[in-house]
């Protein structure tokens, strides 16, 4: 009998220590339903010993980017880019100077550049800061702007400002087995650039959207050229399309922050084979982050979503009170 006792106390320290480690692992959280949620699912899919165990093979979470894994307010780090970029070249080629896309890019005048259905000034900005260079030029480019760029309103470099509690989860995830993908509506090739250093993510799991390439020779080596036909944008549908496309299997934990993400965490969730999770980045906190939902400063529009979770059992993390801790270190706008 007292042995019994004694293992049972034992078994129940294990637990609660198992508990603590878990805990651990994602410090900036909250002890929230959120957290919990999450917690429990990697336990279920990841303990052998359960009937809901799932193959390391088949362990794939997706993540969106912008609005997930760092801000997109008061614009999303890549316009912040292609502003600074069109300065830059304005500033390289006066002639340039004088073209009237690069003067709005310059002056932040975004209603000229949306205007119209199809957005031909800010497809124009496009092509001319991404396309007619070769790949490594434009890797170079981004690279030199990831150095010293900051942030408008926190004015710290937007490379300090990835979501500290969401690069817990990916190490958390990557710790049990689980492959991590970044599938979102930014550049795919501007994405690459930083998804090693940030969060670890080789550049074959980047998904976004893309234009077409071509392949040169200049003096004797092969170059890839960006282009600006064949613009692909991976949103909604087009991020499960890309997921089976590129990826070639279903993912069983995806993570977003508005209706575009909406898709894919449906195809993750909905009559898939295995047990899968679905989780919400809600933007709550307009003193350390921002607040917006149905109407965002930029993008990221939350309204069918949110429906959509409380229809299929999705967590929702409310910023402002499931996080304690929002960057790695404090800041404030």
């Amino acid at each position: 009998m007292h042995n019994f006792i004694r293992l049972t106390l034992i078994s129940t320290a294990l637990l609660i220590a198992a508990s603590a480690v878990a805990s651990d692992s994602l410090p900036s959280w909250n002890d929230s339903g959120a957290k919990q949620a999450f917690l429990a699912f990697v336990e279920q899919v990841t303990d052998p010993s359960q009937s809901t165990f799932v193959p390391e093979s088949d362990r794939l979470a997706v993540f969106d980017n912008d609005g997930t894994l760092w801000p997109e307010c008061p614009m999303p780090f890549e316009l912040a880019f292609t502003m600074d970029e069109a300065k830059r070249l304005a500033d390289a080629q006066p002639e340039l100077a004088r073209d009237p896309v690069i003067q709005a890019a310059i002056n932040r005048d975004f209603e000229t550049l949306f205007a119209g259905e199809k957005h031909d000034g800010f497809l124009k900005l496009m092509a001319l800061t991404h396309a007619g260079i070769s790949a490594d030029e434009f890797k170079r480019r981004v690279n030199a702007w990831w150095e010293t760029a900051k942030h408008p309103e926190y004015k710290e470099r937007f490379r300090e400002l990835a979501y500290q509690p969401m690069r817990e989860v990916i190490a958390y995830l990557r710790s049990h087995g689980f492959k991590i993908a970044i599938v979102s509506g930014g550049g795919m090739d501007f994405m690459r650039v930083f998804a090693g250093p940030l969060y670890g993510v080789e550049p074959e799991w980047v998904l976004g959207s893309s234009a077409d390439v071509t392949l040169e020779m200049e003096d004797g080596k092969p170059v890839v050229k960006k282009q600006s036909s064949g613009l692909s944008i991976n949103d909604h549908e087009g991020k499960t399309k890309r997921i089976y496309n590129h990826l070639g299997r279903r993912p069983i934990a995806a993570f977003g922050n508005s209706d575009g993400d909406r898709s894919m965490m449906e195809y993750t969730t909905i009559d898939n084979p295995y047990p899968s999770f679905a989780m919400y980045i809600h933007h709550t906190d307009p003193d350390r982050e921002y607040a917006y939902d149905s109407r965002p400063p930029f993008s990221g529009k939350l309204t069918t979503g949110l429906e959509a979770a409380k229809q299929h059992g999705w967590s929702v993390v409310d910023m402002k009170r499931d996080w304690n801790k929002v960057f790695s270190k404090p800041i404030t706008k």
